[in-house]
């Protein structure tokens, strides 16, 4: 959706090629914000119903916005860099905002980016911690009808070329051992002979440094002969991994790090159980015992155990489930968090 950007207040760009995390979050909450508020995103590849402008239009920009400053909302240090060089450079009448979900102590560059923001959104509390200054807490949510149960899992499973009668543990993102999904295999190969109408699945982005790491798994996985019910699958193209949630049983996040990690919460709000590690925002998100398992990062044994204690009790998948959509709703909506980020722009264009 292409909108002429001398009409916006908010410049919400996502500055890189890769479908991420953070691409997921740009392309949800902008068309939620310009409900209320005049916003876009650029960048080089968006989804069509999104509001947006072609990235080359950026350095000629009207030097002021509407409301007299214009918010620019980095999430990377790309966009940081951008916005300041449009700002110096260009003289654009910039108010900056950068929300942060990283869980460690960044370098000395992007503490000197940061510092030059006139408002930081922590995405957790965690991620706060390693903020140095204010900073503004804001949980990352879910658009809980684009995730929601499946009106019809068997033919949604015949559409992804997955089993109808399997018991489905998933594995979704980009694929690398910073996730976990070694991990993940090595706790599926343990448990699928015990689980014969289990299969595992794991579907994400592969980069051209992890694909030896990729390799090895598959290798491993054919030693244990395990090819036909324990699968990597390529990439799902589109800007939606939501048919995915809803056609598995159980969902595992196996991270050994993370930011935020928003697939438990896409997961839960498909009324999928999650086995998740402590790490990112897993333990703001997962309830233990109520709506999944959280285990220690790196531990195969207790993901592993705590990954057959659901595949092996189908009344307690159904409650996991039924309170994981449950919570995703009560306290996990995007809208809340559009509504609580647009607040902070009405903040800085006011100057109140």
């Amino acid at each position: 959706m292409q909108v002429d950007p001398r009409l916006i207040d908010v410049i919400a760009p996502n500055l890189k090629r890769r479908y991420s995390g953070v691409t997921s979050t740009v392309i949800r909450l902008v068309p939620i914000q310009a409900n209320d508020i005049p916003i876009a995103t650029t960048g080089p590849v968006l989804p069509d119903d999104v509001p947006q402008f072609p990235l080359s239009k950026l350095p000629f920009l009207s030097r002021s916005g509407p409301s007299g400053f214009r918010i620019w909302h980095s999430r990377r240090n790309i966009e940081m860099l951008v916005g300041l060089i449009l700002k110096v450079v260009f003289r654009k009448r910039f108010k900056f905002v950068f929300t942060s979900a990283a869980q460690r102590r960044r370098s000395g560059y992007s503490r000197w980016l940061i510092r030059q923001m006139d408002a930081v959104i922590a995405a957790s509390g965690k991620a706060a911690s390693y903020l140095e200054g204010t900073s503004t807490i804001i949980l990352h949510g879910i658009d809980t009808d684009e995730f929601s149960p499946p009106k019809d899992r068997n033919a949604l499973r015949t559409q992804l070329g997955l089993d109808e009668n399997a018991l489905i543990v998933g594995c979704f993102g980009r694929i690398r051992k910073q996730k976990g999904t070694d991990i993940f295999v090595d706790a599926m190969i343990e448990l699928l002979p015990k689980h014969p109408n289990a299969q595992g699945i794991i579907m994400g982005g592969v980069t051209s440094d992890q694909q030896t790491f990729v390799d090895d798994l598959k290798k491993k996985i054919a030693a244990a002969d395990l090819s036909d019910r324990l699968r990597i699958l390529p990439e799902d193209k589109g800007f939606t991994i939501a048919p995915w949630f809803q056609a598995s049983d159980i969902y595992v996040a196996p991270q050994r790090w993370e930011g935020f990690g928003l697939t438990p919460l896409e997961a839960m709000s498909c009324g999928v159980p999650v086995v998740a590690t402590r790490v990112g925002a897993f333990e703001d998100l997962v309830v233990d015992g109520e709506i999944g398992f959280l285990v220690p990062p790196e531990d195969v044994a207790k993901l592993t155990e705590a990954t057959d204690k659901m595949m092996s009790d189908a009344s307690l998948r159904d409650a996991m489930a039924t309170a994981s959509r449950a919570k995703a709703i009560d306290q996990h909506k995007i809208a809340h968090e559009a509504e609580a980020i647009t607040a902070i722009y009405r903040r800085l264009l006011t100057g109140s």
